[in-house]
């Protein structure tokens, strides 16, 4: 077997490989024992079918199938083994014509190679990138304290309604005399919450409503005709409210006012854990801190984004083979026309280099990803998640919980190694280039990203 590698001029590749009888002869001949072994034929016995007959009807794909899996193992270990830097997968040379097992002996195939383009990355200090310091705020840390209020808050009866409360009653439809209508809709423990009509002058004939109050409203103008709001509050089809829209009594039965948990040692057990803290400053500044540690994060997502454009236009200019990554992308992507792959060629590229760059950074900073990396960064995404629900203090077991079924599919796997690589190589050039710090706030910062 004779295998030879052609660059032609940089970036395109021919691989060559020729394959004689005496390369695949062996193998064929054992994959042609085992038909026979396995073949079922009319008149013989299971396993004693002879050769001659087997080799006449299944010689052929032997033989293809042999020569293929040769090939494909010789083809890859030649490209690692001479260290060849391949984009993509190698492609079938445009000129290559079929071969003829049935009458071939010997054979050549050539296939076409993407090899990257050479260039080196290298950063020292002379490198400047901005840094964005998210600040924490007064405000944003009394807000977080609200929401955790709010989030362990509860309902409490009250006697007199005020704005945003639950009331609680008999909603009964009314005819033309303002007299409960025949047959007309009745609600019985029917919910209203005025504070979100639409009709803000309907809503004002609430305030101040005692239990066993009657108010009398119009359904129509409370909500200005929202067909689906109406449907809801009267139990009924939307196509079911039209000549239900007048006016309606309501008996107010109950009235419900949420009430904010107090800032107390029992709120800070619930969020922080028992007796983690023991005053509200200590409170806050333990959301200060966790905030800083998230912002922190960000930070540094941010960075690795401007890093990445930096260092795109510092490498400059590459030459790429593109016509082959055409192919190479359109093969990929069968589903995709022409139009479509000149139209995402040029950011392809921009991610095929940024991809090339990040693996010499990879490679300079020796980043290694093990199982306790992965495991560590589901259960950090586990704890974001949870995060975004106001629940800061989720018991490990359940972190690790969600965090094993994250593990299970592979596709999320994938981008915990990709977030772990980020993540460390974010760490490894933070100390070599030169961050240029900005203050900004977490609206500022938000912007960035519109």
């Amino acid at each position: 077997m004779d295998i030879s590698f052609e660059n032609v001029d940089g970036v395109n590749g021919l691989l060559t490989i020729k394959m004689g009888k005496a390369d695949y002869e062996e193998q064929v001949e054992k994959t042609l024992k085992d038909y026979c072994k396995k073949a079922k034929m009319p008149g013989f016995r299971p396993g004693k079918v002879p050769m001659s007959i087997v080799k006449k009807q299944f010689g052929n794909e032997a033989k293809a199938e042999e020569i293929n899996k040769i090939l494909s193992g010789k083809l890859y270990d030649y490209i690692k083994e001479n260290k060849i830097n391949m984009l993509g997968e190698p492609l079938v040379h445009e000129g290559q014509q079929a071969p003829d097992f049935a009458n071939q002996e010997d054979f050549e195939f050539v296939f076409d190679i993407a090899v990257a383009p050479e260039f080196k990355v290298e950063l020292n200090q002379d490198d400047t990138v901005d840094y964005y310091d998210i600040q924490v705020t007064d405000e944003q840390v009394d807000n977080q304290v609200k929401m955790y209020a709010n989030q362990l808050g509860k309902p409490e009866k009250v006697e007199a309604y005020e704005d945003k409360d639950i009331l609680r009653g008999l909603l009964a439809e009314l005819d033309e005399n303002n007299q409960p209508k025949d047959g007309g809709v009745q609600v019985e423990k029917a919910s209203l919450m005025p504070t979100y009509f639409k009709n803000k002058e309907v809503a004002k004939a609430f305030d101040g409503a005692k239990v066993n109050d009657v108010i009398t409203f119009n359904v129509g103008e409370a909500y200005e005709g929202a067909d689906a709001e109406i449907a809801s509050l009267l139990k009924l089809k939307k196509e079911e409210t039209e000549g239900h829209k007048g006016n309606y009594s309501f008996q107010v039965e109950e009235i419900s006012r949420f009430t904010p948990a107090e800032i107390n040692q029992a709120l800070f057990d619930q969020i922080m854990g028992k007796d983690e803290v023991k005053s509200e400053e200590e409170f806050r500044g333990k959301i200060k801190d966790a905030m800083s540690k998230q912002y922190g994060a960000d930070s540094d997502y941010r960075l690795l984004i401007d890093a990445r454009q930096y260092l795109i236009n510092k490498v400059g200019q590459l030459t790429y083979p593109d016509s082959l990554l055409k192919r190479i992308i359109k093969a990929n992507n069968p589903d995709k026309d022409d139009k479509f792959i000149e139209d995402n060629y040029a950011k392809s590229i921009e991610d095929l280099t940024w991809g090339l760059i990040k693996g010499q950074l990879v490679e300079t900073y020796d980043v290694k990803v093990n199982d306790d990396d992965i495991k560590e960064m589901a259960q950090l995404a586990t704890r974001m998640q949870f995060a975004q629900y106001g629940m800061t203090n989720v018991p490990t077991e359940y972190v690790d919980q969600y965090a094993e079924q994250m593990l299970k599919d592979k596709n999320q796997v994938n981008a915990l190694v990709e977030r772990c690589i980020d993540s460390k190589v974010t760490a490894a050039i933070k100390p070599v280039i030169t961050l240029n710090h900005k203050s900004v706030s977490v609206e500022e910062f938000n912007k960035l990203f519109q």
